[in-house]
């Protein structure tokens, strides 16, 4: 198993055996090039906890491993979703980590500190280690996800490096799917404006429009099933 690999499908694991979810959704992916077998899409779920969307693509032609994980909570719930990435193209490794905000942070000050605070030590350590370079992403996506998020390119060392950092934003993120957000740092947010900022958010963060990758991934997969893994990602918990 590549590095990719194993710091995806072990935060996969991590997390489905943590909420108790179970698979309902398991789709092999095939190459629109050849036919091949490339990876899988799978979704797990507990109802009113958490569904998470893994999608693993293997190309050994190009040089390509490369494993996400989205595991997103209720539409009314304050807790943020929490998704990684990492990725061998060749011989260079990428990741990108994050817990995605349910409010406003900028109106939202109480609710920053609460579910952010405490990455901030583990946020501020990656950006120190050796064999990162900091991912090329464009303003808008930056603005559609949290101050605390992590995508970079790396060397195998400095991949490597990210595992703890990986390993203590998930645990931080299952903490507060267990204890969730208290009132106090929600700023009257109800859970329809929750619901609403959620749906308006993920169709901006999955649109071929803000994020260059639906385009490879219609290439490799077929326009129709990158539409249907955008959409699994749209609706995940909230169907």
């Amino acid at each position: 198993m590549s590095l990719s690999a194993d710091l995806c499908l072990g935060t996969v694991e991590a997390i489905e055996n943590r909420l108790d979810l179970a698979e309902t959704v398991s789709t092999p992916l095939v190459s629109a090039l050849d036919g091949s077998s490339v990876g899988s899409h799978r979704v797990l779920s507990r109802d009113g906890v958490a569904e998470l969307v893994y999608v693993g693509m293997t190309v050994e032609a190009f040089g390509l491993d490369s494993h996400m994980c989205f595991a997103f909570t209720p539409p009314h719930s304050p807790v943020p979703h929490f998704t990684v990435d990492s990725v061998l193209a060749g011989p260079h490794y990428a990741f990108h980590l994050d817990l995605i905000p349910r409010l406003d942070p900028g109106a939202n000050l109480a609710y920053i500190d609460h579910c952010y605070g405490p990455l901030t030590e583990t946020h501020d350590a990656v950006l120190q280690l050796d064999g990162l370079t900091a991912a090329h992403l464009s303003p808008r996506q930056w603005q559609l996800m949290s101050a605390w998020m992590l995508a970079h390119r790396a060397d195998e060392e400095g991949f490597a490096g990210v595992f703890g950092a990986v390993a203590h934003y998930r645990d931080h993120w299952l903490d507060l799917v267990g204890e969730g957000v208290p009132d106090d740092a929600l700023g009257g947010a109800t859970p329809k404006d929750l619901d609403r900022r959620d749906h308006r958010n993920r169709e901006a963060v999955f649109s071929p429009e803000v994020d260059p990758v639906w385009a490879r991934v219609d290439q490799l997969l077929g326009a129709e099933m990158s539409t249907e893994i955008q959409t699994s990602l749209k609706t995940a918990a909230r169907t």
